[in-house]
């Protein structure tokens, strides 16, 4: 043992027992995330109530029909821009509505990210990670489910809304799996009970006295984690109410817009209102490989309505200062315009957009060239966006899980923070 290394730092024959267990194949089994120091951490963040959603623009949309326009430039196309309500800032036409929510979101108009394609890019921009065959990496909801949800919670503490997300919780194991609704927020069938409740009651009993005979010889992990999931099922039947927005839609229809973004936003706001730790409200179709012009123009303005109505209805409540809204998709758009009047994929330079929790408001981080072909200054990775996500939420973005024996960061070695971002 090396006398200048504390007790602390050594690792013990349990604890790398329980961190892997060897096969006969030479493979080795995960233990659930097991991080160092996670619990404590975990109850530490947990106490500051701090939640995140997450807006995902499934396809890509294109930076040069949102955020980072170059008007009169070959690649810039036909949309034209329009002032903000931060001095020097110009969006699209299309977003008139965040036009004047500008100076609660920054900008990052540089990002550079790995992958190409729609799922490794799905896979990267949900996890800091590219697709790996020997690593099940975690989404951003289900770490911040971890570090920022609660214990044995009434609700889930990772809810998706129409999202297309994959990787789900990865090594930080089945508790911290995400709970899908449909497109129009609605709960999946299992989530309500159709038996008397006596009999359910009942059933629950005999279930529970099978389980618990079954683990007195056998002391498996599992055992535990389908009581947990019965039991999670029945605690969500105490707040089924959150999920029936109906009777305050008719108050809130104008400030969201009345499409199924405008609804999901709504959802979501009503989830971390309710202690949800990540909510993520997709919306599809920005694969714009044909008509991106005409594609935009259809899906942009109720994004641009549902967006900036949850901005506004979260600064309205005292709850921004507390709650990160992230805005991305998994790739950006390429500055030429193809003989189909589309954009393809294009990830060397593109756009996301903070607001909230510690985020700086008000400002554009980064720069594109004249033409949006490379990013001019600052340029940001998808590691350096995790661990920028992960510090805004007080999430340590350095923090090792044990996937066997090999320590996993929650933002990919080598990622930076980006001060400038943080208030």
């Amino acid at each position: 043992m090396n006398p200048r290394c504390r007790p602390a730092d050594h690792l013990s024959r349990r604890a790398l027992l329980k961190g892997a267990l060897a096969t006969t194949a030479g493979g080795v089994f995960m233990n659930w995330g097991d991080l160092f120091g996670s619990a404590a951490h975990a109850k530490d963040v947990a106490k500051e109530q701090k939640s995140c959603i997450l807006i995902w623009l499934n396809g890509g949309a294109s930076q040069f029909e949102t955020f980072d326009m170059k008007v009169g430039r070959p690649t810039g196309g036909p949309l034209r821009p329009i002032q903000t309500n931060v001095v020097g800032a110009q969006i699209c036409e299309l977003m008139p509505k965040m036009a004047q929510q500008m100076d609660k979101v920054a900008v990052i108009r540089s990002m550079r990210t790995s992958q190409i394609d729609h799922p490794g890019g799905i896979h990267l921009m949900h996890t800091g990670y590219g697709p790996s065959a020997n690593v099940r990496y975690p989404e951003i909801g289900a770490v911040c489910a971890k570090f920022l949800g609660r214990e044995k919670p009434d609700l889930p503490n990772f809810i998706k809304i129409s999202s297309n997300g994959d990787a789900g919780a990865g090594f930080l194991g089945p508790n911290y799996q995400p709970f899908g609704l449909d497109h129009d927020g609605r709960l999946p069938q299992f989530a309500v009970s159709n038996l008397d409740p006596k009999i359910e009651a009942n059933r629950n009993e005999l279930r529970n006295f099978a389980e618990d005979s079954f683990a007195l010889d056998r002391k498996v992990e599992v055992a535990g984690m389908h009581r947990e999931a019965y039991e999670s099922v029945r605690r969500l039947q105490k707040t089924l109410k959150v999920f029936d927005i109906e009777q305050e839609w008719a108050k809130h229809r104008d400030l969201y817009g009345d499409t199924k973004i405008g609804k999901g936003c709504m959802l979501a706001r009503r989830l971390v209102e309710s202690g949800v730790a990540f909510v993520e409200v997709g919306q599809s179709g920005y694969d714009t490989h044909a008509d991106n012009f005409a594609g935009h123009k259809g899906l942009v303005p109720p994004m641009d309505h549902a967006w900036a109505g949850l901005l506004t209805d979260l600064h309205q409540r005292g709850m921004l200062k507390n709650t990160l809204v992230v805005w991305m998709g998994e790739i950006g758009r390429t500055p030429s315009i193809n003989n189909r009047s589309g954009r393809d994929h294009y990830v060397r330079a593109w756009t996301t957009v903070l607001a909230g929790a510690r985020i700086k408001p008000g400002i554009v981080y980064g720069e594109t060239d004249l033409d949006g072909k490379d990013v001019k200054d600052k340029p940001v990775t998808e590691g350096d966006f995790f661990a920028t996500i992960y510090k805004s939420l007080g999430i340590n973005p350095n923090k090792e899980n044990f996937q066997g024996v090999r320590p996993i960061p929650l933002a990919p070695f080598g990622s930076n923070v980006v001060e400038d971002l943080l208030a």
